[in-house]
């Protein structure tokens, strides 16, 4: 069996929140990490929230972080053109990594790419620029050192094919094996070698993005923008986003992960800041019952923490 999860909540009505929000994804066989914390206030509710994770695609915030810190300091031209070439870019369904001829794009709208459709090949091209181990320095000398970036978005897909060849079926089984048996035949499934983080890390460097206390103000403020610009809605954005809310945030997706992280802000001024890093218990590519269930736990947060 697994452990019970472990509660936080600055009341006995928050920690309730959190215990539903577990029993709904435990019904239907999730496990993992939620965080939800006011920007403002610095109330919080959640469960396992300094449990590691694998980050899939979430990670590209920290990396996106880090690049704009470049292009801040003048040692990024965001103008600069790379040219992407299929043959070598990386697996992924949508922006470049779905290209079937080459492109170039300046490295501003690479990010634009990376953060808006999560383009695996824009990523990756980005990392060719500001590789995998200046993007870990940089977190580590900013006090992030509980985010981890290891390896390139593509280096997923290379682990998986290793343990499972090309089919994808037979890798996202193994995902599930290893996960009831505590072990990691693929390599980028395992938080110590994987690009990983906590949810209380993540929730963290959001709140410092909100609040310019990272990097510089001009890096931060495009990262709120861009975060703005995802276009799936399909997690916490299904319940957060409406005529009177704004959502910005980034989701990852990787066999069994169902992750997204983002920053909702109401008209009414409050600002809250949520994390959902799950581990779905089934073999299937699509879920829309645990996409809408993080959903769920997104608006039940909200509600909860705004005043």
């Amino acid at each position: 069996m697994s452990p019970a999860p472990v509660y936080v909540g600055d009341d006995g009505a928050l920690l309730d929140v959190a215990e539903a929000i577990a029993a709904d994804w435990a019904t239907l066989g999730v496990r993992g990490s939620f965080l939800a914390r006011h920007l403002d206030t610095g109330e919080r509710l959640g469960f396992d929230v300094d449990e590691p994770m694998p980050l899939a695609s979430v990670v590209k915030v920290p990396l996106a972080l880090v690049v704009l810190d470049r292009i801040a300091a003048g040692e990024l031209d965001p103008a600069h053109p790379v040219t992407v070439d299929p043959a070598r870019s990386s697996v992924g369904p949508t922006g470049l990594a779905a290209f079937r001829h080459r492109a170039t794009v300046a490295v501003g709208d690479l990010l634009l790419l990376m953060l808006s459709v999560s383009d695996n090949a824009a990523a990756d091209t980005l990392l060719d620029l500001v590789p995998a181990t200046d993007v870990d320095e940089r977190l580590r000398a900013w006090g992030c050192g509980e985010i981890r970036m290891r390896h390139r978005m593509n280096h997923m897909y290379e682990c998986a094919a290793g343990a499972a060849g090309n089919d994808f079926s037979l890798a996202l089984e193994l995902a599930l094996r290893d996960e009831r048996a505590g072990r990691h035949t693929i390599e980028t499934l395992d938080p110590a070698y994987a690009n990983a983080g906590s949810a209380a890390a993540l929730i963290e460097l959001l709140r410092r993005v909100w609040g310019d206390e990272i990097s510089v103000p001009t890096a931060t403020a495009e990262l709120r923008r861009l975060m703005g610009l995802q276009v799936f809605t399909h997690r916490l954005a299904s319940e957060l986003r409406t005529d009177t809310l704004r959502w910005s945030g980034k989701t990852g997706s990787f066999l069994h992960l169902r992750h997204e992280i983002g920053v909702v802000e109401a008209e009414s001024g409050d600002r809250v800041a949520v994390a959902a890093l799950t581990r779905a218990d089934r073999c299937a590519g699509l879920a829309p019952d645990v996409d809408l269930a993080i959903g769920a736990a997104g608006r039940e947060a909200f509600e909860a923490l705004r005043k």
